[in-house]
């Protein structure tokens, strides 16, 4: 961090990150054109083809955004109409992806000696990776042994929980001082509050590069509650920098209406943009910030910013979570962690299947690093 992007705040002891000094913009590209409906054809238009291939492709993006809706969550089975999705039990074409993305379990070995020498740093999404994807988010809680697991890692590297859940929600679920939190994807950081040993020489680390967008994210927020009404299953969670569209529980039938809502509500507000989580639409500010972003922005807090003795392990389940997964590979540092059951396409370096399995390999690393110190 350079020193015109950083207040010190004396009678907070905290360190206060300045938005408007830092290098990342809120004027960005528009979100993606919210569909339209068919256009319709005229006997006497010379331009039919010119229509008719505009009236395709509008057609084409509409059930492209729905299969990116599949994509993005790929425990939904598809129609008959498409192969199924196949879990990594199954032989189905696995074997392949299994061999690029091995158990982070399997090759637990493998890891530890490439972080040999290093400072490992973890970082880990909240939802799917330390606690199970359930129906309703406001009931996504954290067991007490994953809990208890996570104090253990934290007390062995610095760690943080990276997540596009608020910041005080996902707090209130972990219930750890000690850890570093970025919420929002990465829009709203703040670090430990007592009993790290990694804090450098600051009672308080706080970052929100999107505050400027608070006013139009509220805005948004009341617009689509009330414009999902009508779709049953659907909920819109507001996440202070972000808004979450949770289609878990909505008929697949009613996907491609829920979407055109929500697209027709963002036509309104070009500075923010939509993306796709696990079976959430994502509504963020079109400033350049993500979770790999938060990720290099903590390793650089944490004093790791151009050093090569650093081993960051990044742990997620979501499409979100590829930002960091591809930081690190650009980097050539550490590894990305896939928490999946299903094949898909990834940046990450290893995979587990559920957060059983990040429980388990979390353990593994504590012992480890206990054995080391003997």
């Amino acid at each position: 961090m350079t020193s015109q992007n950083v207040l010190i705040s004396e009678s907070t002891s905290s360190i206060i990150i300045n938005p408007a000094a830092t290098i990342f913009t809120g004027s960005s590209q528009r979100p993606p054109a919210a569909p339209g409906g068919y256009l319709k054809l005229s006997a006497n238009n010379n331009n039919n083809k010119n229509i008719l291939s505009l009236e395709i492709n509008k057609g084409a993006r509409m059930n492209s955004w729905v299969e990116q809706m599949r994509a993005s969550s790929p425990t939904h089975m598809k129609s008959s109409t498409t192969s199924p999705t196949n879990t990594l039990t199954d032989d189905n074409n696995n074997n392949s992806w299994i061999a690029r993305h091995p158990s982070a379990l399997d090759r637990f070995s493998e890891i530890i000696e490439a972080s040999q020498g290093k400072q490992i740093v973890m970082f880990m999404d909240y939802d799917g990776t330390l606690s199970p994807i359930v129906s309703d988010p406001e009931r996504a809680f954290m067991s007490k042994k994953m809990r208890r697991t996570v104090r253990k890692v934290a007390q062995c590297f610095p760690t943080a929980i990276v997540t596009g859940r608020c910041r005080d929600k996902v707090f209130n679920f972990v219930k750890l001082t000690e850890l570093y939190y970025a919420g929002s994807h990465g829009m709203d950081i703040k670090g430990p509050e007592k009993g790290s040993k990694y804090k450098k020489d600051c009672e308080s680390l706080l970052f929100q590069p999107a505050s400027e967008f608070l006013p139009m994210i509220d805005e948004v927020y009341k617009i689509l509650v009330e414009k999902i009404k009508s779709t049953p299953g659907a909920t819109v969670e507001n996440n202070k920098f972000c808004l979450s569209v949770h289609f878990r529980c909505v008929e697949e039938k009613e996907w491609i209406g829920l979407a055109k809502k929500v697209k027709s509500v963002l036509k309104e507000y070009p500075k923010l943009r939509l993306t796709q989580g696990r079976k959430v639409l994502e509504i963020r500010p079109t400033i350049k910030w993500d979770k790999g972003k938060a990720l290099e922005f903590l390793l650089e807090a944490l004093g790791f910013a151009n050093c090569t003795d650093v081993f960051p392990i990044y742990i997620g389940d979501d499409r979100t979570d590829e930002d960091a997964f591809k930081i690190l590979r650009d980097r050539g540092q550490g590894f990305g962690i896939l928490v999946s059951k299903f094949a898909k396409d990834t940046t990450a370096s290893y995979s587990l299947q559920e957060p059983d399995e990040v429980m388990d390999f979390l353990r593994r690393l504590v012992q480890w690093k206990l054995a080391s110190r003997k």
